[in-house]
């Protein structure tokens, strides 16, 4: 059997469920359908196919979700993966951080920003506007939220638009749901 991870990696690990996910080839016509619109087009993962239990919620939670990550205007998409970092440190969502620190480090080019966060957490140091951004989305993760107005001011202090703000707090905020999620229905597991 293959050892549950606990710590933060940049190495993602196999996520294993709690529940049988749904087999692919004996899917209803509506959680087909609700698959279809999934961003993978080579491989239907055990994720997906965990929440095409539920194929209404996997129906709505799919175009969101990459409306929010993949979206072409507002933050960068390697900006809207540090936000995902964030809120998935908070949450200790070891699958989703090493996922997401993964594409940011494809995207930015700056894997000691990804190293920071892994050894120091929520309290790393980083050049501004990167602190701006991963202060944001871990103060807008944590239970109570602890974003404030000061916040605010950090990220427009480093040029973040209206728009590149409702990006980033979209960002940390499906994590803040889907990290919830992941603990729910399964485990990140060496490979």
């Amino acid at each position: 059997m293959s050892e549950v991870v606990h710590t933060f990696t940049t190495k993602v690990p196999r996520w294993r469920p709690y529940v049988t996910p749904v087999r692919l080839e004996e899917a209803t016509e509506e959680q087909r359908e609700a698959m279809k619109i999934t961003p993978s087009n080579t491989k239907v993962s055990d994720y997906v196919l965990t929440l095409a239990h539920d194929p209404e919620s996997l129906a709505v939670r799919s175009p969101l979700f990459n409306a929010i990550m993949y979206g072409d205007d507002g933050l960068s998409r390697a900006e809207r993966e540090l936000g995902a970092v964030g809120a998935s440190v908070v949450n200790r969502c070891v699958y989703c951080a090493a996922v997401h620190a993964s594409r940011y480090n494809q995207l930015a080019k700056a894997p000691e920003v990804i190293e920071a966060i892994f050894a120091a957490e929520t309290k790393a140091e980083l050049e501004p506007r990167n602190q701006a951004i991963f202060d944001f989305a871990v103060a807008v993760s944590n239970t109570p939220p602890e974003a404030a107005a000061d916040h605010i001011a950090a990220l427009r202090e480093q040029g973040l638009t209206d728009l590149e703000q409702v990006d980033l707090i979209l960002s940390a905020a499906i994590f803040g749901w889907a990290n919830r999620l992941m603990h729910t229905l399964g485990e990140p597991v060496a490979t």
